[in-house]
């Protein structure tokens, strides 16, 4: 058995089906000679007869131990097919791939990322989530905003910079000295992620804001603003789709107040990297591909950033 190949099960089935060696050798492209060739190695690995051979131009007649490679021959076939096209998609850059994410990635970089992809592959398949431990594990990219403990490839996407949010009038127009937050009631993100570093920046530059309220949710924390809990110290990309492109205000629901966003001096900043494991984007063309037009976002959006201040 170690010596039955994909062409002697093909030679058997078109013979099958076919009814003699010669419209198989036809349907193949191959000789006659070839077909009897491919049969007579089959027989020989199987210690036995596949087809009765009547003779003459009467059709073969397939044996009881034929008929039982035939059976499994013909699901071999179909999973060596099924295969074979697997492989096709994967080297097209129509596989599968595991991502995780962060939120403000997820909001900002990531739709435009899967449009782009989906356009080009519309058979890919790519899984997101959000991972609570930033590490690539079985990943096969991984978005956060920072360098993470494990060795891995990775690239700088861009630098995000942190902006004030607060009631209108609630902080004199124009950029915000850090020492302005110092002891303000502030709504701010867990301390997960890059937050622990925006808050010991903070500290740095003088400004110990009174956290009043933690929320891993964007939405939730401009709620409490409107609401009059405190300020927030968000991301850009966290917020720049809701940002009025010309007032600079973040519109709030009819009948709360909107939201003024001011620039931060000097400007925490937090870098968002991709990674992946050492040789990843070599073996998954998808991974690579997903790689590049990440950073061809990135690069769009980081044209549209506002200045870092000093």
């Amino acid at each position: 058995m170690a010596d039955l190949d994909l062409r002697q099960l093909t030679t058997m089935l078109a013979i099958a089906e076919e009814g003699t060696f010669s419209r198989a050798a036809t349907r193949l492209g191959y000789t006659q000679s070839s077909v009897s060739q491919h049969i007579a190695a089959l027989e020989r690995s199987l210690g036995g007869a596949v087809f009765d051979r009547p003779g003459g131009p009467r059709p073969v007649r397939i044996t009881p131990l034929g008929s039982v490679v035939l059976d499994h021959g013909r699901e071999v076939l179909a999973k060596a097919e099924a295969l074979a096209q697997a492989v096709d998609r994967f080297k097209a850059g129509e596989g599968r791939i595991d991502v995780g994410t962060l939120q403000s990635v997820s909001h900002a970089i990531l739709p435009t990322v899967l449009r782009l992809l989906r356009e080009e592959h519309p058979r890919c398949e790519i899984r997101l989530s959000e991972p609570d431990d930033p590490r690539l594990g079985e990943l096969d990219l991984l978005f956060h905003d920072g360098l993470t403990s494990e060795d891995t490839v990775h690239v700088r996407l861009l630098d995000d910079p942190y902006l004030v949010v607060a009631l209108p009038a609630a902080l004199p127009s124009g950029p915000v000295p850090a020492q302005e937050l110092d002891g303000a009631p502030m709504v701010a993100w867990p301390s997960t992620c890059d937050q622990p570093r925006l808050e010991h920046t903070l500290a740095d530059a003088g400004a110990r804001p009174r956290i009043v309220f933690r929320s891993a949710g964007t939405e939730t924390i401009l709620s409490m603003v409107r609401a009059g809990m405190g300020l927030a110290v968000l991301p850009w990309l966290a917020i720049h789709q809701v940002v009025c492109r010309d007032c600079g205000a973040i519109h709030g629901p009819e009948g709360w107040p909107d939201l003024q966003v001011h620039d931060l001096a000097p400007t925490p900043v937090r870098s968002i990297y991709l990674h992946w494991p050492p040789g990843r984007d070599a073996e998954s063309p998808l991974a690579a591909r997903t790689i590049e037009v990440a950073i061809e976002v990135a690069r769009e959006l980081a044209g549209q950033a506002p200045p870092v201040r000093t």
